[in-house]
């Protein structure tokens, strides 16, 4: 079988590493070593960068000035502009490789192309997305499918979605799962103290969410539906979110003010990566009712940490929080609070619950790995090379 010439848009290879980031960067050290890619070529930004270490400090500048940029949507399709034009002149000479972005818009190129589409979040839910990126994406999503010859989505439910919105033929999308990093597993409790003792948190008592604080998390509800539980059941497992600020955020702080006051909820804020999976490993429970999401790696982070887990009925979540004998997460109506309060309850009470859904849980969440994603990915290149 011929070998394969990638070049991979590592735009989204930005500090800190999350979500979509976190998939590029393991998507660029995966493709590097593949048996089947004779060349990788990393392009960042403006410029070939080495590896996906390279593109994470060189992007470290751009990803500062994108928060701080004065007209950003203006500012964006400016950079849209200036980098496809400089793509185009660096690439001109490389229509025998695959194009592939891991972050939705395509760059210009002449040769084959694959572009990943995560989710339809600013269609789905426009409301909570800044205007500036809703704009954006309306403006250049439908351009990038019709360019695309092949789309790579993270499940059975976005593929859907995109198939129906776009009219996009479904034999040319491919479901490619994400992969959980083997640094999520249970760990003994000598070796998660120091982290826990550096965030000022007791080992196997809190309620774990790991989300950027924005409307789509659901984060508001699930303070309300948790302000509901019982007083004992509150004081005995804090609700912690860890997830950095994000935007338009006035209705969770008006439901989690009360909690914070009373000693019963904290916001860690942004945590480094390395200190995320000794808190996954010291939660008592994990809760993730966003009201949409692609795929919703954080549940299966939590599933393969031993952690029972609680997340949404519908997207994508029901689905990567399934096995074979059924749902391997609790999954609850995310805008119905009484369901979610219920759920809550079930998921911090019900031991017999919690006895089984933990090892059903590591070995359903073994299941996702980066070399299982990576593997996938190549075959999509391999059906336009």
């Amino acid at each position: 079988m011929k070998p394969l010439r990638v070049i991979l848009n590592a735009d989204a290879i930005m500090p800190p590493l999350t979500g979509i980031g976190r998939y590029a960067f393991e998507l660029a050290r995966g493709l590097k070593t593949h048996a089947a890619v004779e060349d990788l070529k990393l392009y960042s930004i403006h410029q070939w960068v080495d590896d996906a270490d390279a593109a994470l400090v060189a992007n470290a500048p751009f990803a500062k000035a994108r928060k701080h940029a004065l007209f950003k949507t203006q500012a964006l399709e400016w950079s849209v502009w200036l980098r496809g034009t400089l793509f185009r002149w660096h690439a001109r000479r490389m229509r025998d490789y695959v194009l592939h972005t891991p972050n939705y818009i395509l760059m210009p190129f002449d040769g084959p192309t694959a572009t990943t589409v995560h989710d339809l979040s600013w269609i789905r839910y426009p409301e909570t997305h800044p205007i500036e990126r809703v704009t954006f994406m309306n403006r250049h999503m439908a351009r990038t499918l019709e360019r695309a010859n092949v789309v790579l989505t993270d499940s059975e439910f976005v593929a859907g979605e995109i198939a129906s919105v776009f009219a996009y033929p479904r034999e040319r999308i491919r479901v490619v799962p994400l992969g959980v990093d083997a640094a999520y597993r249970p760990r003994p409790r000598d070796e998660i103290m120091p982290t826990l003792a550096k965030h000022r948190l007791t080992d196997g008592a809190y309620l774990l969410v790991v989300a950027t604080q924005e409307p789509r998390k659901n984060l508001a509800r699930l303070a309300r539906a948790y302000a509901a539980l019982p007083a004992a059941l509150r004081a005995r497992h804090p609700l912690v979110i860890a997830g950095g600020r994000g935007w338009l955020n006035d209705e969770l702080e008006h439901a989690i003010a009360p909690l914070e006051s009373r000693g019963e909820a904290r916001r860690l804020g942004y945590v480094d990566e390395a200190d995320l999976p000794a808190l996954y490993a010291g939660a008592y429970a994990f809760a993730f009712p966003s009201l949409y999401e692609g795929f919703g790696l954080p549940v299966l982070e939590a599933l393969a940490s031993g952690v029972p887990a609680l997340t949404s009925r519908g997207s994508s979540l029901e689905e990567i929080a399934r096995d074979a004998q059924g749902e391997v997460a609790l999954c609850v109506d995310a805008l119905d609070e009484a369901a979610l309060r219920d759920g809550l309850a079930r998921l911090l009470e019900d031991d017999a619950w919690r006895a089984q859904a933990a090892p059903r849980g590591i070995a359903h969440a073994r299941t996702f790995t980066w070399a299982r994603c990576v593997d996938a990915t190549v075959e999509g290149y391999r059906s336009i090379a």
